[in-house]
């Protein structure tokens, strides 16, 4: 559990900067320049990113229940994750989607965190769901409050709602049936 909590504190300390301390992630950005500045930032986020899965896979080994759900939730946690696909299709292409929702990544997050919260009922699936879901609330909070950043998306198309809804639904069903078993271990619909 220790690597769990490790990871989670590495990845989201690179990932909270802007919400805690953006004139420290701005001067040293300056400082570092954009390239390098994004070097280190992925560096250090991959690593959080493998404890993190190293973590959670060793704590699944010993698996400490702390609540169980009723069997509609496996279908209520389906629903629930249908949008999350669209939507981080939806976080690169402008369009109506992206304009209603406003941060189509973050809500996605929010989303597939209370999904998983839903379904998975151990200390470490709360700590690692609870811990997207809090940090993806606090950082829409905190976009509020701050100035928007420009960010690199595709160009305007009336076609790019259309491609995050398929494309979107496409890598849904595909972890659905294939994905989610070969990469995490666990069929979503099955036992």
């Amino acid at each position: 559990m220790t690597l769990l909590i490790i990871g989670l504190l590495i990845f989201f300390g690179a990932h909270s900067l802007s919400i805690v301390a953006l004139p420290l992630r701005d001067r040293m950005r300056a400082r570092l320049g954009e390239g390098p500045w994004k070097a280190i930032y992925a560096v250090i986020s991959l690593l959080g990113l493998i404890l993190i899965v190293n973590g959670y896979v060793d704590a699944r080994a010993a698996p400490q229940l702390l609540y169980s759900t009723p069997g509609w939730t496996r279908h209520l946690m389906a629903v629930l994750m249908l949008p999350v696909f669209p939507l981080l299709f939806a976080s690169s292409l402008p369009g109506r989607i992206r304009s209603a929702v406003g941060h189509p990544m973050l809500c996605a997050t929010v989303l597939w965190s209370a999904a998983h919260l839903l379904g998975n009922t151990t200390l470490a699936d709360a700590l690692l769901f609870g811990s997207f879901l809090l940090w993806a609330l606090l950082d829409w909070w905190s976009l509020t409050r701050r100035s928007p950043r420009a960010l690199r998306m595709a160009p305007p198309s009336r076609w790019n709602d259309l491609i995050a809804v398929v494309g979107g639904l496409g890598v849904y069903l595909l972890f659905v049936f294939w994905a989610h078993l070969a990469l995490i271990g666990v069929a979503p619909f099955t036992g």
